[in-house]
């Protein structure tokens, strides 16, 4: 099974395609209960059952939401919570699905060109911002577009944007999208106001990736490698630029942050490798306020990109 991983943080700036699936069963889901207590529900990807489906973990236990033979990756919790989206090749490519946030009434939203990943809801429920890659002589460029889930119209997003541009992520109130783009070499977090076409960059450096709003709008929270080469959730203010690490784990790579609905905890992945397609990945927790980080969940698979709502 082909896994389809964007990690946006290497220095490079390379995308990664590779294959891998974990040694661990599906069976007994609902005996696989956090490690920690916690309100809502965390969805997030794993290859638990032998490739990559979607799971929804809750005070009472893991539940497999998808089970495909394709690759069903990324979840995003839709702002009302009804809905999922993921990205999945399940038709031949990769494009965005959207389901209920019980697994069923799955239904395809875009159909190329090139391959749709990644992705992240409007505030209003009623559009799907993502990214397409498409492959190039060299390498891969990444561009934004829009679905439009009533009219099933797509448009381009940040077409003026001088560089490539993936991983949207949406302001909960003001018309503002944190995304990852790349002018020269390296990625990093940038910050669009969609009304003025303001862009502003949030990092520097190229190391820098996957910014994601507070649920209040006030403060990103996004990865980066600067510290230590690996990668550390960081903390900036969207209006001042002010900037805190909040994970100093020299021994992981913590990616893929996700804010809890009352903002006052923050889930991520830690992996002992660069790649969630190696080494062990599970599920942690950390408190912005005093940079307490605690065990969340291990499946016994690779436990990445998690989405609370």
């Amino acid at each position: 099974m082909i896994v389809l991983a964007f990690l946006g943080c290497r220095g490079d700036g390379s995308a990664v395609v590779s294959g891998g699936t974990a040694d661990g069963q599906a069976a007994g889901l609902s005996a696989r209960r956090p490690l920690a207590d916690f309100d809502g529900r965390i969805v997030f990807q794993s290859d638990l059952g032998g490739n990559n489906d979607i799971y929804l973990l809750t005070r009472a236990g893991l539940r497999r939401l998808t089970d495909d033979p394709a690759s069903d990756e990324f979840p995003r919790w839709s702002p009302d919570g009804r809905f999922i989206a993921f990205t999945s090749n399940r038709g031949g490519s990769y494009q965005i699905y959207v389901m209920n946030d019980d697994g069923t009434n799955v239904r395809r939203v875009t159909n190329g060109p090139g391959e749709a990943i990644e992705q992240g809801w409007h505030p209003d429920g009623k559009k799907i911002a993502y990214t397409i890659q498409r492959k190039r002589a060299v390498g891969r460029s990444y561009r934004l577009w829009t679905a439009d889930l009533v009219s099933g119209s797509v448009t381009p997003l940040l077409p003026d944007f001088d560089g490539s541009a993936a991983l949207p992520d949406f302001s909960p109130a003001e018309p503002l999208l944190a995304f990852t783009g790349k002018r020269t070499i390296g990625w990093d977090a940038f910050v669009a106001d969609l009304r003025s076409g303001e862009v502003r960059a949030l990092s520097e450096g190229g190391k820098s990736c996957r910014p994601r709003f507070s649920p209040d709008g006030s403060r990103i929270a996004y990865v980066s490698s600067t510290a230590d080469g690996k990668g550390d959730i960081w903390l900036v203010n969207p209006d001042s630029g002010g900037r805190e690490r909040l994970t100093e784990r020299p021994e992981t790579y913590d990616y893929f942050p996700a804010w809890s609905p009352d903002g006052r905890w923050i889930v991520f992945a830690s992996g002992t490798e660069h790649y969630p397609t190696e080494g062990v990945w599970e599920l942690a927790l950390i408190d912005p306020a005093s940079k307490r980080v605690v065990p969340l969940f291990k499946s016994g698979g690779r436990d990445v990109f998690p989405d609370w709502r």
